[in-house]
């Protein structure tokens, strides 16, 4: 055995049928901690969804000024109201920003594929009844989409079987859609680092954006820590640039601990986030980590 192998190689015992990685004696340390310490949290009471797919973005997402146009255009204040209810406030993946969002005045015309059962509950697929209905409530939305509807209604492609109404979005969030009703830790798909934050109850957020609810400031706070982007970033590839793609399947694997107390990280203050190296600190004493562990982290 050369030098360099003695000096270089370490020991990796496989004894599952788990996938396995490669790992340094120190590296192998700082995983078993982690892993030792937390539970993956797909096995906490909580749920992870995608966000929005409209199937047509430019029919369903409009600015501050289309929507207030749309609203202008409806002829009675009930009309209004309804219309209002309708249209909801929506985060690109680029908006979304370590611990804070820029929303963009982005409006989402909210339309799930099931929505036109509401108006009779026996009709399946596309049906005459359910647009003059919705075409009835709503007149001035109906208007707006009806410019696309060439293009809204090539999306219902015979090869795939999945057909729903022209003017609805496509077929995501059927069992879900209710959630984006609740606060709830979102994140852009890809990114240079961790950049988690808190979206507000009625917020919604567009594909291929993740979510995570219920909202939990501990939880949140511990996914934007260096400790869990470390362990997170293992998980996958890095692209060009240094972009990760920060994919559910890997965000669930995460270990984060049973016990930890939410008072640990709940109501912090903007002075409390400028300085994210207390946070970071927190994390590392929750898993058990040495300094000099610490050090490899901070310096990876």
């Amino acid at each position: 055995m050369s030098d360099f192998v003695r000096q270089n190689s370490c020991e990796c015992a496989f004894t599952t049928s788990d996938s396995w990685v490669i790992l340094s004696p120190i590296e192998q340390s700082i995983k078993r901690k982690i892993e030792a310490v937390g539970i993956p949290l797909k096995d906490w009471d909580i749920n992870i969804y995608r966000g929005v797919l409209t199937g047509f973005n430019d029919a369903f997402i409009v600015s501050g000024a289309k929507r207030d146009e749309i609203l202008a255009n409806c002829k009675t204040d009930d009309e209004r109201e309804r219309t209002a209810e309708l249209i909801r406030p929506i985060l690109r993946g680029r908006d979304i920003k370590r611990y804070s969002y820029s929303w963009a005045d982005l409006w989402l015309i909210y339309i799930p594929w099931h929505f036109p059962l509401q108006f009779d509950q026996t009709i399946q697929g596309t049906s005459d009844k359910a647009e003059k209905e919705f075409k009835k409530q709503y007149p001035a939305v109906y208007a707006h989409l009806l410019q696309y509807k060439k293009e809204l209604s090539a999306r219902n492609k015979a090869e795939t079987g999945i057909r729903y109404e022209w003017y609805a979005m496509q077929r995501w969030g059927a069992n879900y859609w209710d959630e984006f009703n609740k606060p709830k830790i979102v994140w852009g798909n890809l990114n240079l680092s961790a950049t988690y934050t808190l979206a507000p109850e009625g917020m919604m957020i567009n594909a291929p954006a993740t979510m995570i609810v219920p909202a939990s400031e501990s939880i949140l706070c511990i996914l934007n820590s260096k400790l869990a982007d470390y362990y997170i970033r293992n998980l996958g590839v890095t692209r060009n640039g240094g972009y990760f793609e920060y994919k559910p399947m890997f965000i669930e694997q995460l270990p984060v601990p049973k016990n930890i107390d939410e008072k640990l990280f709940s109501k912090f203050t903007e002075k409390e986030l400028q300085s994210e190296d207390e946070i970071d600190l927190k994390v590392y004493e929750l898993y058990g980590l040495t300094q000099e562990e610490i050090e490899f982290i901070e310096h990876k």
